[in-house]
């Protein structure tokens, strides 16, 4: 959903309107955030769903726990893909590597800590995950903060960003679903070629599996180079 910011922030950049996406990103983050709320009762309700659907107890309960304690990330996720298309919108990107990059490294450190350290094997993990989301968010919230090529773009929380919410999420819902479509086809096409890899063409799948990614890739890509030369002959 946080795609529909690469439109609106693009649109309020190339107008000059800098003020307008520091606006957008917190509607963005308003928005995320109560749709991660519900998907964080989803994830901690994972045991009994999986119980329903005939999955195994034992199995159910670990990846119950394992999503329960992953909520934290899910919040951190959603604001640093909204912080990430600000700053991408404003050519922004050192940062953006840098916070990548520190935070990798710090994972390392981290899992190594929280899974081998403690003992807690897979809650460790995604405790160590959860912890390294929001380094980077903190990273990149810091930065958006104090560093001048932001001062224009973000003047601080405002009540505008309660106002057109309908309107975001009218690019926010096509935007997550095309997202979804581009996740459900490559799982697809990846359980074709497992299919393949063992029934038939062991050796020759490898081939077979690039050329059907890089189908699928410029398939998607053509849609949005596309998108993007029709929207700039709007503009102009």
């Amino acid at each position: 959903m946080a795609s529909a910011l690469d439109t609106l922030c693009g649109q309020s950049y190339g107008a000059k309107q800098h003020h307008m996406l520091g606006i957008h990103m917190q509607r963005a983050m308003l928005v995320l955030m109560i749709v991660s709320i519900n998907l964080a009762f989803i994830w901690a309700n994972t045991r009994s769903i999986l119980v329903a659907l005939g999955q195994d107890p034992e199995i159910s309960a670990e990846a119950g726990q394992y999503a329960q304690l992953m909520i934290p990330s899910l919040f951190a996720y959603g604001i640093l893909q909204c912080l990430n298309r600000f700053l991408q919108t404003q050519n922004i990107v050192f940062p953006m590597v840098f916070s990548s990059g520190v935070t990798t490294l710090l994972h390392i450190l981290i899992c190594w800590t929280m899974v081998f350290k403690s003992g807690l094997g897979n809650k460790g993990a995604a405790i160590a995950n959860a912890i390294s989301y929001w380094i980077n968010v903190l990273i990149l919230i810091l930065y958006v903060k104090f560093s001048p090529s932001c001062s224009k773009t973000w003047t601080g929380f405002s009540k505008e960003a309660l106002h057109g919410i309908p309107s975001f999420l009218k690019l926010a819902i096509p935007s997550a679903l095309m997202v979804w479509y581009s996740l459900f086809i490559h799982f697809y096409q990846q359980f074709l070629l497992v299919k393949v890899t063992f029934c038939f063409f062991s050796e020759s799948a490898n081939p077979i599996q690039l050329r059907f990614r890089i189908m699928i890739f410029f398939f998607h890509f053509s849609f949005i180079l596309s998108g993007t030369a029709w929207k700039c002959g709007r503009l102009k």
